[in-house]
């Protein structure tokens, strides 16, 4: 909607008037986010909020960053502040749950919006790579969703031999492979299509599928599978 200010009507006929609580967006990026938090916090009352605004937004740069940190990431930024860590993970939880159950109504389709929401919220800023597994059943519909492998800045490992371990425990007949890239950039490397295509071999004789292999980043995301590679 428009920015200026709104009319509404109340109970008794009367018209009130509110300013729009945001900027435009992408007018003040980091007014924004401010903003936000201002509000997001306001609730805890904590004296010191202004401070920790400028603590958070200074060590991850902006409120997606911030919602995608570690919790011992926010306790090294704010180390004399649990209240406020502990309420920030706290609505991190809330909002991936929101994200997850609303995955787990249909068949997952590998790029539907519903599913790349998810894993930007849940990925897209994690500061090093980690390997994410989407177990799904012969409707495509989620059974388990697990990070399999942490890793580093530039790589994270994709066993073949764990994945489809846990594909039969679980009953999937079909499997969706996300990891992250923290550089930004999706682009997909000779090494993730190589590692995709060992997994693919792996899985044929076990009837198990691989229906995608997706990378995501601050920037955007990439899919194997649209783009010929697997």
């Amino acid at each position: 909607m428009g920015g200026g200010n709104l009319g509404l009507s109340d109970a008794a006929g009367h018209s009130s008037r509110y300013a729009e609580p945001y900027p435009p967006a992408g007018a003040d990026p980091q007014g924004e986010c401010r903003q936000i938090l201002e509000g997001l916090l306001a609730p805890l009352g904590n004296p010191h909020t202004g401070a920790i605004i400028d603590e958070l937004l200074e060590e991850f740069g902006g409120v997606p960053a911030i919602l995608a940190a570690e919790p011992s990431a926010l306790h090294a930024c704010l180390p004399e502040d649990d209240g406020v860590v502990g309420f920030l993970v706290a609505v991190r939880l809330t909002m991936l749950h929101s994200l997850r159950t609303e995955l787990g109504q249909s068949p997952i389709l590998s790029t539907s919006e519903a599913l790349t929401n998810y894993l930007f919220a849940s990925m897209a800023h994690n500061t090093v790579e980690h390997l994410r597994v989407l177990f799904l059943n012969s409707t495509n519909r989620l059974l388990r969703d697990e990070v399999m492998a942490r890793g580093t800045v530039n790589q994270a490992p994709l066993y073949p031999r764990e994945i489809l371990k846990r594909a039969l425990e679980v009953g999937a007949t079909a499997l969706i492979i996300v990891h992250n890239h923290p550089s930004g950039d999706p682009t997909p490397c000779q090494a993730d299509v190589k590692a995709t295509a060992h997994l693919v071999a792996a899985a044929r004789p076990l009837e198990i599928a691989v229906h995608d292999h997706l990378i995501v980043a601050r920037t955007g995301w990439r899919s194997l599978r649209a783009e010929g590679l697997i």
